[in-house]
């Protein structure tokens, strides 16, 4: 399991832990920390997809819906800026590998994992 899986499923366990305390905050920070989880699987797939089988766009394409799907679920519960932040830094760099699939181009997920490892941070910083 990827080291960002580990540290927010560590994070999603711990944040459950005080929602007596401030059920709203912690709600929104497992949600965050969930949602997070889903990203991060994501792009796990997308990483195996564009390198198992360069050919099968559709796949990718699937993929990369999914993550669309995801990261506007987010960023509909969150109004933390720096959140807000990396999702666009994430969603940014969906279109960028949807452009590169597009132009037949095998896509550079660097920016892709870093965005998805941002969002890690800032979901369990919090």
């Amino acid at each position: 399991m990827p080291a960002h899986k580990k540290t927010l499923l560590l994070a999603a366990a711990a944040l459950a832990l005080p929602l007596a305390a401030g059920c709203a905050t912690a709600q929104k920070a497992v949600d965050c920390a969930r949602l997070g989880i889903e990203i991060s699987n994501d792009v796990d797939d997308l990483q195996r997809s564009v390198t198992d089988t360069a050919t099968d766009t559709g796949n990718a394409g699937k993929i990369l819906d999914n993550l669309e799907k995801d990261t506007k679920k987010l960023k509909d519960k969150s109004s933390n800026v720096d959140v807000g932040k990396a999702l666009d830094h994430l969603q940014k760099a969906i279109g960028n590998v949807r452009d590169a699939l597009r132009d037949d181009r095998t896509p550079d997920l660097t920016p892709l994992t870093d965005a998805a490892g941002e969002l890690s941070k800032v979901c369990t910083s919090k």
